[in-house]
């Protein structure tokens, strides 16, 4: 489906030869898309971001052990891993808007179900259920975007990113309140279910609009992704910015209290920390696609890391705000990571493969980081250890994105493989 064309048109794949392109949804239907990718989006992290504040109730009420607390923290990089990687073929086989539909549903009855579970096993079977459906939207999204919006790609990517910033935010900062209200924590977590029912309802309205099937020949899955440099760049450069925010996410607050800061402070900063990604998703999608090399904000959001990690290393209590805010500007490497999905295709079968095999895989690494980090100051009974870790994971980050920041397509490359087989 395509609407008016803009600048955006020079940062975007044009179409291969020979591929048969959907006809123009009207406007209205456009509009109904837009409003339900915004719904979608804000149910991607809910299940995640609103376990953490009430861990403590979550494993008392549950009478659950170290280890069970240990895998629940680690199942949405599983999760992610496992079902972003089923994404794209279950995609071909339903349909994007009834997948979306299911994976919505699944999100939905995985939070109510398991605010009701009595035991620890149970618990985490169901919240495998919401995170498998919080999986596949991450992996659908971008694809509905190349879509149903080919020549607004920047716009459409900015709805979705803040949507998803917007949920996480809210699921981080309401959960205590509405625990606090309740009196229950049961309550707390099954109320996040109503952002899925309501984002259901529009697109069971778009199942009318969904595209017929393309030429099963023109799918693409992530072997096919995985066979070209770009693929190994995307999972690369998605999994270090991934590890160096969970780092973040997880450890930040910690490290500043063990500098000195209280509590309460430091748990303002990982809140200041973690709102900043709102105004860098309104932001950047938009720059990002109307040019076609990606390099510059590459090097501007690692240039970001670097002066931010450098002071929290020289003088971690002297310019927190500061140090804070520079971190948060390099944690807008994720919305690049997102956006690159589609300036790197052609079509949305290719946005589908690339985002899949790049979050399946960028995911597990992106867990693999706070593991390693809390390891290295475990060991070495510090931070600058864990910190010059995380400084090269900058700089690692930094290779990967120079290469793939470079105007090149994805579906060239893996023709261009095939043409050397031939």
């Amino acid at each position: 489906m395509s609407v008016t064309p803009t600048r955006e048109n020079a940062a975007q794949g044009t179409p291969l030869p020979g591929t048969d392109q959907p006809r123009a949804a009207p406007r209205a239907a456009l509009l109904l898309i837009a409003v339900a990718i915004a719904l979608a989006a804000l149910n991607l992290r809910t299940a995640i971001t609103s376990v953490g504040p009430v861990l403590g109730e979550i494993t008392q009420g549950l009478g659950m052990t170290a280890v069970g607390a240990g895998v629940l923290t680690t199942l949405p990089v599983l999760c992610f891993a496992v079902f972003g990687g089923l994404t794209p073929m279950l995609s071909r086989r339903l349909g994007s808007h009834r997948l979306l539909v299911l994976a919505l549903t699944a999100v939905t009855l995985g939070l109510v179900t398991r605010a009701m579970a009595p035991e620890p096993w149970l618990f985490l079977t169901l919240s495998v259920v919401a995170l498998s459906g919080g999986a596949v939207g991450n992996v659908i999204l971008p694809a509905l975007v190349k879509q149903h919006f080919p020549h607004r790609v920047g716009l459409m990517t900015t709805v979705y990113t803040t949507g998803l910033a917007v949920g996480t935010a809210i699921a981080a900062a309401a959960t205590v309140p509405l625990e606090r209200a309740t009196g229950d924590w049961r309550i707390a977590l099954g109320a996040y279910a109503l952002f899925g029912l309501v984002a259901a309802l529009p697109w069971l309205l778009a199942l009318r609009h969904e595209p017929a099937p393309g030429d099963a020949r023109a799918a693409l899955g992530v072997r096919q992704v995985l066979g070209t440099g770009l693929g190994w760049q995307g999972v690369l450069y998605f999994g270090t910015q991934s590890s160096i925010a969970y780092i973040m996410f997880g450890w930040f607050a910690q490290m500043l209290r063990d500098q000195g800061l209280d509590a309460q402070s430091a748990g303002v900063m990982l809140a200041y920390l973690t709102a900043l990604g709102i105004p860098m998703s309104l932001v950047m999608p938009s720059l990002i696609v109307r040019v076609r090399d990606q390099r510059p904000f590459v090097v501007l959001f690692v240039a970001a890391y670097l002066v931010g990690f450098t002071g929290m290393w020289v003088s971690p209590l002297n310019g927190t705000w500061v140090w804070t805010t520079f971190v948060g500007i390099g944690l807008g490497s994720f919305v690049l990571a997102l956006t690159v999905f589609a300036v790197r295709t052609r079509t949305a079968e290719g946005t589908a493969a690339m985002s899949a095999s790049s979050q399946s895989l960028g995911y597990l690494l992106g867990g693999a980081g706070p593991f390693l980090f809390g390891l290295l100051h475990e060991t070495s009974g510090d931070w600058h250890a864990p910190m010059a870790m995380v400084i090269g994971l900058v700089l690692v980050n930094l290779v990967v994105g120079l290469l793939l920041g470079r105007p090149r397509y994805l579906e060239d490359a893996i023709a261009a493989k095939a043409a050397q087989r031939v």
